[in-house]
């Protein structure tokens, strides 16, 4: 998997000389480990059902409106001053698109 660095890959995406279907799809298995990820870890802070908690809830209409790109970065860098973490050690940009498409569109729990 190839990751490139975020800090060029969000300047990219920002700046729109890469769209979101110019970065690589996720392997099924990797797509597993990102679904448990965000189940359990990301619902440990926004909700075991994404409806809120500490964090806000991560339903597409709450989304609607957020452009994808702004997710990967927040997921990837997280807030400063909040309890939201950056996961860029444990995610790549790949990893954090498709969790964004994943929330933009809802989960099935």
């Amino acid at each position: 998997m190839l990751k490139t660095p975020l800090f060029l890959v969000s300047l990219m995406l920002v700046s729109g000389l890469i769209s979101e279907p110019a970065l690589a799809e996720v392997a099924a298995s990797r797509q597993s480990e990102l679904m448990h990820l965000l189940k359990q870890d990301c619902g440990s802070c926004h909700g075991m059902t994404l409806k809120g908690g500490l964090g806000p809830a991560l339903l597409p209409a709450q989304l609607e409106g957020k452009p994808t790109e702004y997710l990967v970065v927040t997921i990837l860098e997280g807030h400063a001053n909040t309890a939201m973490p950056g996961w860029k050690t444990m995610l790549s940009a790949d990893d954090a698109l498709w969790i964004a498409r994943q929330l933009k569109q809802g989960i099935s729990q």
